[in-house]
């Protein structure tokens, strides 16, 4: 007879460990009804799962994965625990696929692609995508190699770095070396987690697809069940992510839309960016960063905020000129959502933003806006009243010339103008002189808020990012557009990854 108990709180255990659990516990959950009929018996308390079987241990643990994970008619890894239609059965496939089952060893897929569609927004194109369909992978295979010529398993089992990705650092050792109960647990670790595909990134010359997981911390397992149950599975919308940042507070903003309790809820959560490194020419989805994200009073604000964010700068369905749709991100998000994440104003290194991205989303940064605090709004406002002195100036000048005025250009000039300093001392006398020489009626009785702004330390980036985030999205009372041509989306020559680049991998 087998017995195992694997715990939350078990001192050997990580956090893939415990969420693995968790995801034992909704599977077993899930087989309630067929208790009579199935090989081992279990118990699920509020932070352990117990087993007991008498048959071996190969023949329990093939018979719970087969109960767990299949394989459908449409080539997706379905889970019945989860519930998904089939848009969350494409996503969850096509994460697990670039996460878990990265490798060509995990997995099987059929050729040729099959074309797939999908309904995004009402009234708008469906997105078409193209998919290999899945024929098998390691989760509905017999495992062979964690057990021994008896059917029990081995007191190490083997588990090569790639299936667990961001766990293992070195591959030089060797495979990681796992017990009987932590390699049970991190089987059903899927059925716990988050997955986003991200925007390719050029990685040696060529753009590369690149995925987050998301890896929830569990501290009480019947309520996480019980909320697991009522999360609805990831549409695609939600499966392209802009970023990691944003791939963890739309899974936290999903845990808190169902959750019973903050007692109960997940109080933090880890995100793995994985995609392409320069020094690995085989592995496609190596550890690129890791990011926790606590769920503090603060982050409630911040997902609120988020929330927001989500709305100002959705995704959308575009279509080119072959008549191929794809869904086109927000390159503003993810810059704000790793703000958000990391404790920073939503505005913080928008000098740097500008930089890079001088074709910007201005109009959802004017409504970003609106969620400046007291203290921002003051230099925001000031600023804005003396560009529009500066305007009225620059309007006049045009006309005595007799031309038109070119709102783009007088627009650089004055970001330019405050892109230059490179110190506290020298933004500081840019500003005053700016001010000075275009005085608003804003300004009047601000100057104790101005100097606090522009003479700490700590201060004067911010404001730097305020100021030029009042002059880029100024908008005068008649409308006048500035700075160009909205383009809020990615460009056409950014658009989605084929499934041939996200698993493009060698064999080994």
């Amino acid at each position: 007879m087998s017995q195992f108990t694997l715990s939350l709180f078990d001192p050997n255990f990580l956090l893939p460990h415990r969420a693995g659990v968790a995801g034992l516990a909704l599977a077993l959950a899930e087989l309630e009804n067929q208790g009579n009929h199935a090989p081992l018996t279990w118990n699920i308390t509020d932070e352990a799962v117990e087993l007991e079987w008498e048959d071996s241990d190969q023949e329990v643990v093939t018979w719970l994965l087969k109960q767990t994970y299949q394989i459908n008619d449409q080539g997706y890894l379905n889970v019945p625990a989860l519930k998904l239609d089939e848009q969350g059965q494409y996503t969850f496939t096509q994460g697990v696929l670039t996460t878990f089952l990265q490798h060509n060893k995990h997995r099987k897929l059929k050729s040729p692609s099959v074309t797939r569609t999908f309904s995004i927004d009402e009234g708008q194109p469906e997105i078409q995508i193209d998919v290999k369909p899945l024929l098998s992978c390691y989760y509905t295979s017999d495992l062979k190699d964690a057990f021994n010529n008896k059917g029990a398993f081995k007191k190490k089992i083997p588990l090569k770095g790639n299936h667990l990705p961001g766990l293992v650092e070195c591959f030089v050792n060797g495979p990681y070396q796992e017990s009987p109960q932590g390699f049970l647990a991190l089987l059903f670790l899927p059925l716990a987690c988050g997955y986003y595909q991200l925007p390719p990134q050029p990685v040696g010359g060529k753009l590369s697809a690149r995925s987050a997981l998301v890896i929830p911390e569990v501290q009480h397992l019947k309520h996480w069940v019980r909320r697991r149950r009522a999360m609805r599975g990831c549409t695609y919308r939600d499966f392209r992510s802009s970023g990691a940042g944003e791939s963890a507070l739309h899974f936290l903003l999903q845990e808190k839309a169902i959750e019973e309790s903050q007692q109960f809820g997940v109080h933090y959560c880890e995100v793995y960016q994985l995609g392409k490194q320069v020094w690995n020419a085989q592995q496609a989805y190596l550890k690129q960063a890791v990011y926790r994200v606590e769920v503090t009073d603060k982050v409630l604000k911040v997902l609120k905020l988020y929330e927001e964010a989500r709305q100002v700068f959705p995704a959308c369905v575009r279509q080119k000129e072959n008549g191929e749709t794809w869904l086109a991100l927000s390159k503003a998000l993810p810059w704000i959502c790793d703000n958000l994440i990391g404790g920073q104003p939503w505005y913080a290194g928008f000098f740097e933003f500008y930089k890079r991205n001088r074709i910007y989303e201005r109009e959802g940064l004017v409504k970003m806006a609106e969620y400046l605090n007291l203290d921002e709004r003051v230099l925001f406002e000031v600023v804005q009243d003396a560009f529009s002195k500066y305007l009225d100036g620059q309007r006049q000048q045009a006309n005595e010339q007799g031309r038109k005025l070119d709102y783009g250009q007088v627009t650089d000039k004055v970001i330019y103008r405050f892109q230059r300093p490179n110190t506290q001392q020298e933004f500081a006398t840019a500003l005053v002189d700016f001010l000075s020489q275009f005085r608003s009626k804003a300004a009047r009785d601000k100057g104790p808020q101005i100097v606090h702004w522009i003479h700490r330390e700590e201060n004067w980036r911010r404001a730097r990012d305020l100021v030029l985030l009042a002059i880029a999205t100024y908008s005068s009372k008649k409308g006048d557009a500035l700075n160009g041509v909205d383009v809020p989306l990615e460009s056409m020559d950014e658009g989605d990854t084929t499934e041939e680049e996200m698993f493009a991998f060698a064999n080994e």
